[in-house]
């Protein structure tokens, strides 16, 4: 028989049983044991637990029980890795990922270590590093298996030992690359293109559902949503986020538009209505960021919320929360199913949460808003050459935004009047005003490229109350016209291919955008020959890292090339000199990789000259939010930076990355603070009623479980993001 959790606990996860959540958390306490068997805890990705051993009354009581050291990110010679998983636990087990994306068990009471897997201790799998958020889990009777994915390949090991189970795919691993088409398709091949799972999937009877993270340039593949079978690792169905001919929404692009284009794929995850066979969806925006000129139309099914039959791949609705998407405002965590009271009735709802701040909440079975949402007209001039933006956009009557919507000089940071003087400045001379402004040459200031929510996830209760974390941080976009450089300057062609390929993060010729490294969401790289080796950079553009994808579709001569140019080795003789760009990438036809006209600046957060948020706090922010009625019922700064603290500034929240749980026991769980501490609020005040500090960043998302009748909660503290200090270990939590 397949794993499944006690008939109580279904219920309760699927929080819509016949059961009062008096009467299931009663007998839920009574229990000895309570996994925590998938990610977000429960196909209804709801974060909540019925455990009430650990509770408001003794919460202060807390201390370590054991931590598990993955023996990780210690190296200072070596660049620190992300640890971003939420693990599971399985029948007393508990399995996770370290920062170099080894799969290990220990037991969940003591963090005595079972067995660790490595994807690549085989010579043959050359390491592609990119974050990992959480693994699977499925059974049979004897057949115990965990998966999780490396790079481009899906992998399914025996539970019980680490061991893969070579019966699935191809020696234990399935190629993700599988599904998305290729030369007969798309008229390109796909084998060679950047394609990883951050955030696991769901798996339904013996189905393993699954999206994708793909590069957000001309290079992406499409993100498209898979189902491949559990036992054996074949694909079962296909759901084509971008529509191929004579496919519904095949129209809300330009003609053959998927010949080039890429995205819109669910890189954030997705949960499961077991009930109903439904798999929930969210995706994220086209290729490319920023400019969509050779995609006009709505661009379904980015940016949407798509309900799917879970068997057979087959759209039961969708919803799209951005129309035509020009500010990479992904959907960026999975949605959480809940049920609520809405006009008298109870009503089993899916919520998704937004990077600019909108909670829509639907109709599980209709996709129905429960709260009026309307099309409101937003700018659409000045728009860049070919660029043909959206007249309306969809805005939810409720709740009411949880983060800052548009930029005034009243929002301007006060901390000091030389930091008000500074920003004042940039936003005199900045665009500035609808969040749904074209970009633009003359460059923007903007809120919601990172959330708003973020990939964390949400919480929610069996009352109906989402808790989720959110930041308010301010960034400055400003495109620039390649074309118009190419007829200005001739260019090496290192410089050629980095601008082509590396600019859109790293800024041209790898100078960023003038701000300090912290402000930028990716490093300068004018002088990376000073931290790295010619062999470090030639693999890092071959393995990718993060959030950097792998380049190999580029070809190694190439790579040289940008190795050349990065290190300042690069020779320049007259008869090599070659232009920024080919024109024929501008030409309109069915090239691939597609190299739009017009690219960002770098993704440059903006912040003071002493690099804090540019404007007043709060900076991040904890949320409760009553879906049964769309009110607040509070919202509370979620963070601190210590040194503001010493100053006698209250609290101001600080950006946040991770997600919160919440228990019967009356508490919400959250690390994923600046400060490097793990909190536990009361979840009807949004008071704080312990903290911890962890011994590195906890930018992930908790758990909490019982085993032997001991309620334990556990989080990944890896550190490394803000420049904090890395970390490579699992810190365990329990009363006396």
């Amino acid at each position: 028989m397949k794993y499944l959790v006690t008939p109580i606990i279904v219920g309760l996860f699927l929080l819509g049983g016949c059961l009062t959540t008096a009467q299931k958390e009663n007998e839920v306490a009574g229990s000895k044991d309570l996994d925590w068997p998938t990610y977000g805890g429960n196909h209804a990705g709801n974060r909540y637990s019925p455990l009430t051993q650990i509770n408001r009354e003794n919460v202060h009581q807390l201390q370590l029980a054991w931590t598990y050291d993955t023996g990780e990110n210690k190296n200072p010679e070596e660049r620190a890795m992300n640890l971003q998983c939420q693990p599971i636990v399985v029948k007393g087990i508990l399995y996770g990922t370290t920062p170099q994306m080894k799969l290990f068990a220990v037991k969940a009471a003591t963090g005595e270590p079972l067995w660790k897997f490595d994807p690549f201790a085989n010579p043959e799998r050359e390491p592609r590093f990119h974050p990992l958020r959480g693994v699977m889990y499925w059974e049979d009777g004897a057949d115990q298996r965990v998966l999780y994915t490396v790079g481009s390949f899906l992998y399914a090991l025996d539970a019980n030992t680490g061991k893969p189970i070579t019966t699935f795919g191809k020696h234990g691993m399935v190629d993700l690359h599988e599904g998305l088409g290729g030369e007969e398709t798309l008229g390109h091949e796909v084998s060679n293109l950047s394609i990883r799972v951050t955030t696991p999937g769901v798996i339904y009877k013996d189905l393993l559902i699954t999206g994708s993270s793909v590069s957000e340039a001309g290079d992406a593949p499409p993100g498209y949503i898979r189902a491949f079978n559990v036992r054996t690792g074949k694909l079962a169905w296909v759901f084509h986020t971008i529509p191929l001919p004579g496919e519904f929404g095949y129209d809300t692009w330009s003609e053959d538009a998927y010949r080039k284009l890429g995205g819109a794929n669910c890189w954030a995850g997705m949960v499961l209505d077991e009930k109903r066979g439904v798999v929930y969806a969210a995706t994220g925006s086209p290729s490319v960021d920023f400019y969509g000129g050779a995609r006009h139309g709505k661009n379904l099914f980015a940016n949407c919320v798509i309900a799917l039959d879970a068997e057979t791949g087959e759209r039961k609705w969708h919803f799209q929360t951005v129309h035509h998407d020009l500010w990479d405002r992904d959907l960026p965590c999975p949605p959480n199913l809940l049920t609520v009271q809405h006009e008298g009735r109870k009503v089993e709802a899916v919520a998704q949460a937004t990077k600019d701040g909108y909670v829509f909440l639907f109709d599980r079975d209709t996709g129905t808003p429960l709260f009026e949402v309307k099309e409101v007209p937003v700018p659409t001039t000045p728009a860049l050459p070919g660029e043909q933006p959206w007249p309306t956009q969809p805005v939810p009557t409720k709740p009411a935004p949880f983060a800052i919507q548009e930029l005034t000089e009243e929002n301007i940071t006060d901390r000091t009047p030389e930091a008000h003087a500074y920003v004042l400045e940039r936003y005199r001379n900045s665009l500035h005003g609808s969040k749904y402004m074209p970009p633009s040459l003359e460059g923007s200031l903007y809120f919601a490229f990172g959330g708003g929510a973020e990939w964390g996830g949400n919480a929610a209760d069996p009352e109906g109350i989402l808790y989720l974390n959110a930041n308010n941080m301010l960034w400055w976009l400003q495109m620039r016209d390649i074309r118009e450089q190419n007829q200005q300057s001739v260019t090496s062609r290192g410089a050629s291919l980095f601008n082509a390929n590396c600019s859109v993060c790293h800024g041209m010729g790898g100078k960023g955008s003038g701000g300090s490294n912290a402000a930028q969401a990716y490093p300068v790289l004018t002088e990376v020959g000073k931290r790295m080796t010619r062999a470090q950079i030639s693999e890092l553009l071959e393995t990718g890292r993060g959030r950097m994808p792998s380049f190999q579709h580029i070809s190694q001569e190439n790579r040289d090339h940008i190795i050349d140019f990065l290190l300042h080795t690069e020779k320049k003789p007259a008869d090599e000199l070659h232009r920024t760009m080919p024109e024929v990438a501008y030409s309109g036809e069915d090239e691939f990789p597609y190299i739009p006209p017009f690219l960002n600046n770098g993704n440059i957060q903006f912040r003071d000259q002493d690099d804090y948020p540019a404007i007043k706090p709060p900076w991040g922010t904890l949320n409760a939010i009553d879906l049964n009625t769309g009110d607040y019922v509070w919202q509370v700064p979620l963070g601190e930076y210590p040194a503001l603290t010493e100053q006698g500034i209250p609290p101001t929240g600080t950006e946040n990355h991770g997600g919160p749980i919440v228990t019967a026991g009356g508490l919400v769980f959250i690390a994923a603070t600046y400060d490097e501490k793990l909190r536990a609020f009361d979840k009807d005040t949004g008071k704080i009623v312990w903290e911890y500090q962890l011994p590195a960043g906890g930018f992930a998302t908790p758990v909490t479980y019982m085993v032997d009748g001991k309620q334990y909660i556990v989080i990944a503290a890896g550190g490394t993001r803000y420049g904090l200090k890395p970390g490579g270990s699992y810190v365990a939590f329990a009363l006396p």
